[in-house]
C-alpha cells in the first residue's frame, strides 16, 4: 500500500510535466510559424526599402542586398520629381471621401435590410452578393466613364470617389451582422423616447457600430489608396488631378528615358506611410471587434 501511495504523486507529477512540455511546444511552434509568417510579409517591404536607398547600377546588378552607399537623397529627388506633394493630397481627398461616403451608405443599407421589410429585400441582397463574387473588372470602365461624362465630372475625382462609393457591397455585408446583433429592444426603448426611424440610426446604431466602422473604414481607405485603374482613367488629360498610385508610374524613367527604379522603389515606400498611419489609428478598432467575435 506504501508503495502504491508513494507511485502516484510521481504520477500525477510526471503527467503536469507532460503537460507543460506539450504547451510549450505548441506555444514555440506557434511563434515560429507566427514569425516566418511575418517574414515573409515583411521581406519584400525590406528589399524594396533597401533598393530605395542604392544607385541605379547597384540596385540592377543585385549583387548585395545592403546598399553599400546610402542613397537617401532617392528620396527628396523622388518627391521633387513625381510632384508627391500634390498627388498625395490627390490620393488622400479620394481616400478620405471615399470611406466617408462608403460607410454613410453602408451603414444606411446594412440599418435598412437588418430593419425593415420591403419589397425586393431579398433581391437587393443578392445584386450585393453578385458584385463581390462576379468580377468584371475593366469591361465597365467605359460605361461608368461615359455616366460621368452625363454627370459633368468626368474631369474631376468626385467622379472616381462616386464610383468607389457605388462598390460598397463588402462593406455592407462587414456591417449588416452588427446591425443585426444590436437588439431590437434598444429601437423600442428609442422610439419611446420619441426618436423616429432615422435618429435611431444616428443615436443607438451608429454609436454601437465604433469598432465595425474603424475596421472597415481601414479596408475601404486602402482599396482608395491603392486604387490605380480608375485615376487613370479619369486623369488622362489632367496630370494635376493624378493620384499617388499614377504619378508613381512617371518614376519610371527619369533623365534621357533612363530606367530609374531606385526612385520608383522610394516613391512607393513613401506612399506607404500614409496606410500605416491609418492602421496604426484603426489598429483599435480592429482588437476590438476580433475580440468581440470571438467572445460572441
Amino acid at each position: 500500500m506504501s508503495t502504491l501511495h508513494a507511485a502516484a504523486p510521481k504520477t500525477v507529477e510526471q503527467t503536469a510535466r507532460s503537460v507543460k512540455s506539450k504547451k510549450l511546444l505548441s506555444r514555440t511552434l506557434l511563434w515560429i510559424f507566427l514569425l516566418l509568417v511575418a517574414a515573409f510579409a515583411l521581406f519584400p517591404i525590406i528589399l524594396a526599402f533597401f533598393g530605395s536607398l542604392k544607385t541605379n547600377l547597384e540596385l540592377t546588378t543585385g549583387t548585395t542586398m545592403l546598399p553599400k552607399e546610402w542613397k537617401f537623397g532617392n528620396y527628396l529627388q523622388a518627391w521633387n520629381t513625381a510632384n508627391f506633394a500634390r498627388f498625395t493630397w490627390n490620393s488622400v481627398f479620394i481616400s478620405v471621401f471615399t470611406t466617408l461616403g462608403t460607410l454613410l451608405v453602408g451603414t444606411m443599407a446594412a440599418y435598412a435590410v437588418a430593419r425593415v421589410d420591403f419589397i425586393g429585400k431579398k433581391l437587393y441582397v443578392m445584386i450585393q452578393s453578385c458584385t463581390l463574387f462576379i468580377s468584371i473588372g475593366a469591361v465597365v470602365l467605359r460605361p461608368q466613364f461615359d455616366l460621368m461624362v452625363a454627370l459633368g465630372l468626368q474631369k474631376s475625382l468626385w467622379g472616381v470617389i462616386i464610383i468607389l462609393i457605388s462598390a460598397h457591397a463588402t462593406a455592407f455585408f462587414m456591417l449588416i451582422g452588427f446591425v443585426r446583433a444590436v437588439p431590437r429592444e434598444l429601437d423600442e426603448a428609442a422610439f419611446i423616447d420619441g426618436c423616429n426611424f432615422y435618429s435611431v440610426y444616428f443615436r443607438v446604431i451608429l454609436p454601437l457600430l465604433t469598432p465595425a466602422l474603424g475596421v472597415t473604414a481601414l479596408w475601404t481607405f486602402r482599396g482608395a489608396w491603392n486604387e490605380y485603374i480608375l485615376p487613370l482613367v479619369f486623369t488622362m488629360t489632367q496630370p494635376a488631378l493624378q493620384t499617388l498610385t499614377v504619378g508613381l508610374a512617371g518614376l519610371k524613367y527619369g533623365i534621357g528615358d533612363a530606367a530609374q527604379p531606385q526612385l520608383m522603389l522610394a516613391g512607393a515606400c513613401l506612399s506607404m506611410l500614409p496606410m500605416i498611419v491609418v492602421y496604426i489609428f484603426a489598429n483599435k478598432s480592429f482588437m476590438q471587434m476580433t475580440a468581440g467575435s470571438v467572445k460572441g
